[in-house]
């Protein structure tokens, strides 16, 4: 049973920045779906970011195109999530996901996954 473990969660001001990494216990698939899913207190979970196993296929919601950066180390099993310009909305728990053994890779399919970590807290003062 795969595990994942995010961190680098932490406390900024707004314009700031913060890496997140979602490391994998083991080897998950040759062909898997990663991403990253935030949920702020009293909301639903949202899909942030994913991306496939080749690293060259990669979603983003919306909300975070243009200032969140995911990105991949399959050597190492992690998948990286750049935040910049960090914003308060952006305050919440960030959850990784997986799924393996797929051709395809998105949001959607990632709120099915079969593997998710605990999360790691982002908070984002003004």
């Amino acid at each position: 049973q795969v595990q994942l473990a995010e961190s680098g969660g932490g406390s900024v001001q707004a314009g700031g920045s913060l890496r997140l990494s979602c490391a994998a216990s083991g080897h998950i698939s040759y062909r898997d779906c990663m991403g990253w899913f935030r949920q702020a207190p009293g909301k639903e979970r949202e899909g942030v970011a994913s991306i496939y196993s080749t690293g060259d296929r990669t979603t983003y919601a919306d909300s975070v195109k243009g200032r969140f950066t995911i990105s991949r180390d399959n050597a190492k099993n992690t998948v990286y999530l750049q935040i910049d310009s960090l914003k308060p909305e952006d305050t919440a728990m960030y959850y990784c996901a997986a799924v393996p053994w797929v051709n395809s890779c998105s949001l959607l399919m990632l709120r099915s996954a079969n593997y998710w970590g605990q999360g790691t807290q982002v908070t984002v003062s003004s």
